[in-house]
């Protein structure tokens, strides 16, 4: 990524500060409110910065711009993700442990994103901003090592590299799956997901 995109896509500083951090807490809460109430596209900064009870240079003083917002709000999302990621996986004990594991962690994100209007439209604006995607892909490789970490001394040595790749592409492949799933009406969403659990079945019994 560019110097001129990391600019725009970070925090003007990190708050240090009790009364710093509860602004910008309460710019990210605005903003995840009003991305639920009317969509990514229809929110501004000075909206953002009026109903978070502060002048718009607030936030102007902490995000250069609305991608920057949406930067720390993913960073928070992916912060939880791995929490809950984590919990998972310790479950993971034995080979036949691995599956069910995969089966929970696909139904977790889903669960999630589809309980959550605001947590749709930002997944869909990471998607679309080109100075942000590069996070989507960065999480997906540190949640893929954090799985192969938990798998990998189970296999044998020379499958770790091949099954490191698969996992990430699973991965990575389920936002989309999920993000058409929630286009389709619930019959239909239900199916989309029960074949690509098939087939992330079918990847995984390569390996165990």
């Amino acid at each position: 990524m560019t110097d001129a995109r990391r600019t725009a896509t970070e925090p003007r500083r990190r708050p240090k500060q009790e009364r710093s951090r509860e602004r910008i807490d309460a710019i990210l809460a605005t903003t995840m409110r009003l991305i639920g109430e009317k969509g990514i596209d229809a929110v501004t900064m000075k909206e953002v910065g009026a109903l978070a009870g502060g002048p718009i240079a607030t936030v102007y003083h902490y995000f250069p711009s609305k991608s920057a917002i949406l930067a720390m709000l993913y960073e928070r999302f992916s912060e939880e993700s791995r929490a809950r990621f984590g919990a998972i996986i310790a479950e993971i004990r034995g080979m036949d442990d691995v599956t069910q594991a995969a089966d929970r962690l696909l139904d977790d994100y889903y669960g999630r994103v589809a309980a959550d209007p605001a947590i749709q439209d930002l997944q869909n604006a990471i998607q679309a901003d080109k100075a942000l995607q590069h996070l989507d892909i960065a999480e997906t490789r540190h949640q893929a090592k954090m799985f192969c970490d938990r798998v990998a001394p189970m296999l044998k040595p020379e499958q770790r590299e091949a099954f490191g790749r698969v996992v990430f592409l699973i991965f990575q492949l389920a936002g989309g799956v999920v993000r058409l799933a929630l286009t389709q009406d619930e019959a239909e969403g239900r199916r989309t997901i029960e074949d690509y659990r098939s087939i992330i079945h079918a990847q995984l019994r390569l390996f165990l």
